[in-house]
């Protein structure tokens, strides 16, 4: 299998076009035509890392972090990204990045967050906006469920957790084939009805292409009438963050100690006591600050992140509890969740996680 079919794979599972604007997605260096001997799995694609991965006989590194992120104007070795990419592009080994895609995805790193706390009734903390379109076709009623199979075979109709979702009415239309046409009823310059229905279905915009080609190659018109809209509807399936429930409350202080458990903490950094019960609680794996104000309006009792600044920390004001857990400490487990969902599609070669140390903060207690 070649490294082009294993990211069209990954890809199905966790769609590039989730990513943020200012991210840095997908193949960063390598051959796209290379075989694949193995696929390492990995936070941050260090030089220690391609090292291993080398060892390891695995010529994929599927890491989250991009370790090109602002762009290179050299490669002569002179700083840490430099030392990586040009280890790997010697030994031909492709670095795949995957960062903000998973973050934005329903199933992804907040979501592994809340799974290690318990959380319940899990949704996105900043769903995605201006994401989501609609498709209108009108087409003859009986090629009307050949036309649906076709857009949902490309990706329409899907809400939340259903797939296969449309509507339909049935109607009158009207057209008249006029000279150069070359009409699938009727004859020229005659008026003709037709019995048609007007199927509806709803998708994320960036499928737009391929929903497109899917209808034009199922629809039996010369000229297919169709409308697409953009919608104001919110995808509360796609974005940033996460919160939900604790089953029962906890004390604060009981509450730090049970996430110091579960992350293995050295410490957390939090605002001050306000004496409210835990209950709700929001999550963004990463540098999270810019998520407060949607935890407060979530109604969320503590929020956990990364990266918090002193003065972020004045933005609790008795509503909610702020910690800081660490930028590393907070997405540990996506490793884990990378090579559960890659381990799940690819059996013909070996996958493994990396076991070197790639956070650069320590702490002295």
């Amino acid at each position: 299998m070649k490294i082009r079919d294993v990211i069209s794979k990954i890809e199905k599972r966790i769609p590039l076009q989730q990513a943020e604007d200012f991210d840095n997605v997908g193949l960063l260096c390598g051959s796209w035509d290379r075989n694949v001997s193995g696929i390492l799995i990995c936070h941050d694609a260090l030089e220690n890392v391609v090292d291993e991965a080398i060892h390891k006989n695995c010529n994929l590194i599927v890491c989250f972090h991009p370790i090109i992120f602002s762009g290179l104007k050299s490669l002569t070795g002179k700083n840490y990204v430099e030392k990586a990419v040009i280890k790997a592009i010697e030994n031909k080994v492709a670095i795949y990045a995957i960062h903000t895609a998973f973050d934005n995805d329903f199933f992804g790193v907040n979501a592994g967050i809340c799974q290690r706390l318990g959380l319940k009734n899990l949704k996105i903390l900043q769903p995605k906006k201006n994401d989501l379109k609609q498709l209108t076709v009108f087409v003859p009623k009986e090629y009307s469920g050949k036309l649906k199979e076709a857009l949902f075979e490309a990706g329409a109709g899907s809400i939340g957790f259903y797939d296969e979702c449309s509507f339909t009415v049935n109607g009158n239309g009207t057209f008249r084939p006029k000279e150069g046409s070359d009409p699938f009823s009727g004859q020229q310059d005659i008026r003709e009805n037709a019995d048609e229905d007007m199927v509806s279905v709803i998708f994320e915009g960036y499928k737009q292409g391929q929903i497109v080609a899917a209808m034009k190659s199922a629809h039996p018109y010369e000229e297919v009438a169709h409308q697409i809209y953009s919608l104001d509807n919110t995808n509360h399936y796609a974005g940033l963050g996460m919160y939900g429930d604790f089953e029962e409350p906890m004390d604060e202080k009981d509450f730090l100690k049970f996430v110091k458990e579960k992350f293995n903490l050295e410490i957390i950094r939090h605002s001050d006591y306000n004496g409210k019960k835990i209950k709700r609680v929001g999550v963004l794996g990463g540098s999270g600050a810019s998520g407060i104000k949607s935890a407060i309006s979530k109604k969320c009792d503590a929020y956990l992140t990364g990266d918090v600044k002193y003065h972020d920390f004045f933005l609790a004001e008795s509503k909610m509890m702020i910690c800081d857990i660490g930028h590393f400490e907070s997405e540990q487990f996506v490793t884990q969740q990378l090579f559960e969902i890659l381990s799940q599609k690819f059996s013909t070669f070996a996958i493994s996680k990396s076991i070197e140390k790639t956070n650069p903060v320590n702490y002295f207690i």
